[in-house]
């Protein structure tokens, strides 16, 4: 019992990934409509539109009639996000999250963190390619990262059938375990990038306790993206950078319960 508290949260978020996937899968092979559609676009219950804001806004660029129900979908996912969730998709609904969480643990075990390495990517390069995305949508008409998005391709790819998609998703588990450590979605991934912009403010934050903590730094080994853990062992704070996926692998793995989900009422500039 105590393995399962331990990691609770990684757990709950494999159920919840799963979980969306399968129902995904049900609703377009059994008829079972309480989610359908895919991470595009969705209808809940068959009444509540949803929509991947990110898409939409390539749509806006690329000078495709958005229909109104699919605008409503998006401003539910974007209220949703910047309210509560941050950035929350990557780490408790994103399928890619999966695999690049399975690279990170083939790392640990084939202990390749250990090796120099020699790739570097800066961070910010995500924001660029979300840049460059609009730009290349509004000239060619298109929505550009749809068309090569291993997360849609994966999750399509799972409600389905998976083809030739599989190869991409190949690529960023090799990416991810040889090159950079979490390089896809830390480094690259403009959706990721998007959703650091608009959730950056959200109220459900991991909280750091400064008094708590032993500097055993076991948080900033782990996390997805360290620079947001910037103040462990300096002050308590919340963790306010946009980065942030709320993954709570920093809360499993601090023994000294330094760290913890809290709401955020007031926002500090």
């Amino acid at each position: 019992m105590s393995i399962f508290l331990k990691h609770k949260y990684l757990i709950a978020r494999r159920i919840i990934q799963l979980s969306i996937i399968v129902l995904y899968f049900a609703a377009n092979a059994w008829g079972i409509k309480i989610l359908e559609g895919d991470l595009s676009s969705s209808k809940l219950f068959s009444k509540i539109p949803l929509a991947d804001p990110y898409a939409v806004l390539q749509m806006f660029c690329a000078g495709v009639f958005v229909a109104s129900e699919v605008l409503t979908g998006a401003i539910i996912i974007v209220l949703f996000y910047v309210i509560i969730g941050g950035r929350a998709f990557c780490s408790w609904v994103c399928p890619v999250n999966i695999v690049t969480d399975f690279a990170n643990l083939l790392r640990r075990k084939l202990r390749i963190d250990e090796v120099e390495r020699k790739v570097w990517i800066s961070r910010n390069l995500r924001y660029w390619v979300l840049g460059i995305s609009l730009i290349i949508s509004s000239v060619l008409g298109t929505l550009a990262f749809e068309m090569i998005s291993p997360i849609g391709i994966l999750s399509r790819g799972l409600i389905f059938g998976i083809g030739f998609g599989l190869v991409l998703i190949a690529s960023v588990l090799l990416f991810d375990l040889f090159a950079i450590k979490n390089g896809f979605c830390g480094h690259i991934c403009p959706l990721g990038g998007f959703y650091s912009i608009i959730g950056r403010f959200s109220i459900l934050r991991v909280k750091h306790e400064q008094e708590r903590c032993t500097l055993c730094m076991k948080c900033t080994n782990i996390c997805p993206e360290k620079q947001v853990l910037h103040m462990i062992g300096k002050r308590s704070e919340f963790v306010a950078m946009g980065e942030c996926t709320n993954c709570a692998r920093c809360i499993e793995v601090c023994d000294d319960d330094a760290l913890n989900f809290d709401i955020r009422l007031i926002i500090k500039k």
